[in-house]
């Protein structure tokens, strides 16, 4: 009888892929950086591109010798301002150079990086400036006045600035100048009082080296998770967990070896780096190998994403599942003009990957497209598919390396449940996090040691593991919906109806029933496919198929678009908010849409 102790998952690795990459080396972060700049200092890191009419997609990029000492320059110039090690940087920018730069130039002045998205509206950002402690913010001109209308309500004393157009291509920075910058908001003349231009800081740090030490245990990232469901929480995670999850990493998706042309690889940086995803399997990862990243500001723009791909033909792609789907039924991608053969290998995360969309990206690219699974909290990648290996279906592949995983359960979150039945996946590993920070009894609930005597990380999903320690995830626990006295798991239900031919996209989710006081119902929202249609009955029927009836959806939606979260997670929380919110204008007597 196989038991989650016996890591059957361990029989099923990639050839070359080692059971164990202990001892982890307890570095900083930024020695990946220091170590490529070393070994390919002309080696290309960042890639700044844009389309521009009268030239077509143009490019400037930044050496690893140049990231190097401008991150140096950052990191001297922080600890002059009065950066102590410890102290908090908030960096508010999606995917440039100036972002990689004050990643590197935080972490080298013994500084904890607290990256944020962007788009958020003032009271989010306020909120998760003010929980971090950040005495600096790094930001765009953008969204400057946004965060200084904010900053007497946190501890923020200084704000860094950039420009979007400084690291972009000569030409194209010139044409944003005259006919952009004002028009979208990047132009800002000056500076308030004690407020700093990043490109005055690396001036006059250039040449410099910041003389502090920073170790493995010290403090990397706050990564804020669980926005979705509540107040955000900052998982805390030490430069050498994140170092590790770096490591396992690389052993996965380049079997084990650090083969000779790995500096050769070029990585699609289209997942948002203010996420720990983007952050770990592409910077860091990135930046360990000496490989080159292709930076797309914004990913849901797909016809900017088809034209990098075919321009820089990137050789790894870490990304969503909404981002696959979407390249899939690209026009130009599907009538065979647009080219994905240089993708060689694919991560999908943050969300259930369907097969249909698995299949179509692998057929479309010749690369291999990987489901596997992460948290904030550890602090991203745990699972994945092997390369060469089987890739079975719904499964989120095997662990990686030194991670012990088992499944409890529900009732008790101790007892093991048998291999192959459902319960909580947890945990444990080199690249767990500390604990949310300032949150004692939050982490207590998700970390708790164990008779085994381990600290076992509680991840809320419900999943089970095969025979041959292959994982699948059924459902967060928060979505398990109960229909007639049985649970029903939403996620099981959105890939039956993705299978559908007219089905783009799709989700389900538990409302309360409209009749039955105290119980719930199914409803799924979906979005078809252009020129393409379903009814209701027709989406029953297919569901039918396969599903019992209680798992089927009572109620549908036709839908433009399913609201996402920035690493396209489908917000559910969201969909019941609708529902609940159109029930209510329905019973005022308002006109409401579905």
């Amino acid at each position: 009888m196989v038991t989650y102790a016996d890591r059957p998952w361990l029989k099923h690795y990639d050839s070359g892929v080692p059971a164990s990459l202990q001892p982890y080396p307890s570095i900083p972060l930024f020695q990946f950086l220091r170590e490529a700049a070393q070994k390919y200092p002309a080696n290309v890191a960042l890639v700044t591109q844009t389309h521009v009419p009268v030239a077509g997609r143009i490019a400037k990029s930044l050496t690893y010798a140049e990231l190097d000492a401008a991150s140096d320059a950052l990191a001297v110039g922080l600890i002059k301002m009065g950066l102590k090690k410890g102290d908090r940087v908030a960096l508010v920018m999606p995917n440039t150079a100036s972002f990689i730069i004050s990643y590197y130039g935080v972490l080298k002045a013994g500084g904890v990086v607290a990256a944020t998205n962007p788009t958020y509206p003032a009271e989010k950002m306020q909120f998760q400036i003010n929980d971090s402690g950040a005495k600096f913010v790094i930001t765009l001109t953008l969204f400057y006045n946004m965060l200084k209308e904010i900053q007497p309500r946190t501890q923020v004393k200084t704000l860094i600035v950039t420009n979007v157009k400084e690291y972009l291509p000569g030409l194209a920075a010139m044409l944003f100048a005259i006919a952009k910058e004002k028009k979208t908001g990047h132009a800002l003349p000056s500076l308030q009082s004690g407020d700093v231009w990043l490109k005055d800081i690396l001036s006059e740090n250039a040449g410099k080296k910041p003389d502090v030490e920073v170790t493995g245990d010290d403090l990397a990232i706050f990564q804020y998770t669980g926005g979705t469901t509540g107040v955000s929480k900052a998982a805390a995670s030490q430069h050498k967990a994140v170092v590790a999850n770096i490591i396992q990493s690389k052993a996965i998706l380049l079997n084990g070896s650090d083969a000779s042309g790995s500096a050769n690889e070029v990585f699609l940086g289209a997942i948002p780096f203010f996420h720990v995803y983007g952050l770990v399997t592409v910077v860091g990862f990135a930046m360990s190998l000496g490989a080159r990243i292709i930076l797309v500001p914004n990913a849901r723009d797909i016809d900017d994403v088809v034209d990098t791909i075919v321009t820089f033909k990137p050789t790894l792609f870490m990304g969503v599942p909404a981002l696959y789907n979407g390249i899939n039924n690209h026009p130009r991608v599907k009538s065979g003009e647009a080219s994905l053969r240089s993708i060689r290998v694919c991560m999908s995360g943050s969300a259930p990957l369907p097969a249909v969309t698995k299949r179509t990206f692998e057929q479309l690219s010749g690369g291999k497209l990987l489901e596997g699974y992460g948290m904030s909290e550890t602090p991203t990648a745990t699972h994945a598919n092997p390369v060469n290996g089987e890739n079975r279906t719904g499964s989120i592949g095997l662990p990686f390396p030194d991670l012990d995983c088992k499944i409890v359960s529900l009732e008790d979150g101790v007892t093991e449940m048998p291999v192959g039945e459902v319960g909580e996946l947890l945990m444990c590993g080199p690249q767990v996090m500390t604990g949310y920070h300032n949150q004692p009894e939050e982490t207590a609930k998700v970390l708790r040691d164990h008779p085994d005597g381990k600290r076992w990380l509680h991840t809320g999903d419900i999943a089970k593991m095969d025979e041959d320690g292959y994982f699948y995830i059924v459902d967060r626990k928060k979505d398990m919906v109960l229909i007639g006295g049985f649970n029903v798991y939403p996620v099981q239900v959105d890939k039956v109806l993705a299978e559908h031919p007219s089905v783009l996209e799709c989700a389900v989710a538990g409302v309360p029933h409209e009749e039955k006081e105290g119980q719930e119902m199914l409803k799924g929202w979906i979005v078809l496919r252009p020129n393409c249609t379903a009814t209701s009955d027709e989406l029953i029927a297919h569901c039918l198929k396969y599903l019992s009836r209680y798992e089927v959806p009572t109620r549908f939606a036709f839908v433009d678009a399913l609201p996402k979260s920035v690493v396209g997670k489908t917000l559910r929380r969201e969909l019941i908010e609708m529902e609940l919110k159109e029930r209510a204008q329905k019973k005022a007597g308002a006109p409401v849409s579905s």
